[in-house]
């Protein structure tokens, strides 16, 4: 499978100048129309639906980004954009690095969620060690070109814990629980924490990108941002959802799910979130350790309140919850419907033996 991207350079109507756009989540649109010569941007032009003050503010935008070198990243853009605001001044609706993601679009080093041809795998039943060990090989493959941009919803038949990437086995797994109840315990390639997981339980996705998607845009603020499409998701489902900084996704009524990431060096970046169902809890803290300190700052005492289920707060099977994602994310980016192949469900499998299935994996933080 090859992939096409489509963020090739954006150009006005005119065909004549880059032109870039970014929708500040929650925010206004910033748009940015600019020339290069000699190497430099010249004739910079800024406008948006947001607000700022005083009005001189924008052209002391413009200036900040005359004769800045093509090449600066994000980091050095919105650097010079805060430079150059006076002592005072209000952003309202954007920012100086969503100056910054809209200049690089207009360059093309940033990409939008339009300019890629997506695709969703719908679930299918895999161990959970080919689950891990998929995304590690799809990242790969949506770094490396050969496949697109794709969201991949998980299925699974036998009970696992799977946990983050730098997570002590004995400090978080329970050996006689994970005896006692046959459970299956993975480490994944992305960073947080444990995950109890039973058929049926839990809702799991992984989106794997490239990273020209969240250039300019903070580790932190990425976790909102590519679960926007979810919040949309859960909205039309009737539950308010929203981010509990880092990575928690939660609602009035609890904590419901939380995300991870992983980037590769080839520009592959992986994001992945699991969602409770209709998770057993009291097996749950017989198979995990689950500390006070980890609690601490969740303003609740027991890990049972923090899972708060899916299906307690819509009353929908979790098929239903999937596929109403699926058709949100389908509707909002042009999704395709796509499949795993066989040479990726192959390379899954080979990498479960040689790792993500060994010992010194699982216990490579023992």
């Amino acid at each position: 499978m090859t992939s096409q991207p489509l963020h090739s350079p954006q150009t006005h109507d005119d065909g004549t100048r880059p032109h870039g756009e970014y929708k500040v989540p929650g925010g206004k649109l910033v748009v940015v129309d600019l020339d290069v010569m000699d190497g430099r941007f010249t004739n910079v032009s800024l406008s948006g639906d947001f607000f700022l003050e005083p009005d001189e503010s924008l052209q002391d935008i413009n200036r900040a980004l005359t004769g800045l070198p093509e090449s600066s990243t994000a980091t050095e853009i919105a650097t010079a954009v805060t430079a150059g605001l006076p002592e005072g001044a209000v952003l309202f609706g954007f920012s100086a690095e969503a100056v910054a993601i809209t200049v690089r679009r207009a360059l093309s080093k940033a990409t939008g969620w339009a300019d890629h041809q997506w695709e969703v795998i719908p679930p299918s039943v895999l161990p959970t060690q080919v689950n891990v060990a998929l995304d590690e090989v799809l990242t790969e493959e949506v770094g490396s070109g050969r496949r697109n941009p794709t969201l991949r919803f998980w299925d699974w038949e036998e009970p696992s814990v799977v946990i983050g990437s730098f997570q002590s086995v004995r400090n978080e797994v329970d050996p006689e629980g994970v005896s006692r109840h046959g459970i299956t315990v993975v480490r994944r390639i992305s960073g947080g924490g444990a995950m109890f997981m039973e058929a049926g339980n839990c809702i799991t996705y992984s989106l794997y990108l490239p990273q020209t998607l969240v250039d300019g845009i903070s580790f932190a603020d990425s976790y909102a941002f590519l679960d926007a499409w979810v919040m949309a998701a859960l909205e039309k489902l009737g539950i308010t959802a929203f981010y509990v900084p880092l990575n928690d996704i939660a609602t009035d009524q609890g904590k419901i799910g939380g995300a991870a990431q992983k980037r590769l060096a080839n520009g592959g970046m992986l994001h992945h979130v699991t969602m409770s169902y209709d998770i057993d809890a009291d097996k749950m803290l017989e198979v995990l350790r689950i500390g006070k300190e980890k609690l601490s700052d969740k303003g609740t005492r027991s890990a049972k309140k923090r899972v708060d289920p899916l299906r307690r707060q819509t009353g929908l099977a979790r098929a239903a919850i999937l596929q109403a994602m699926q058709e949100v994310f389908t509707e909002r980016y042009g999704a395709v419907e796509s499949r795993l192949t066989d040479a990726e469900l192959s390379e899954a499998r080979n990498r479960v033996e040689a790792k993500f299935g060994t010992a010194e994996w699982l216990n490579r933080v023992p």
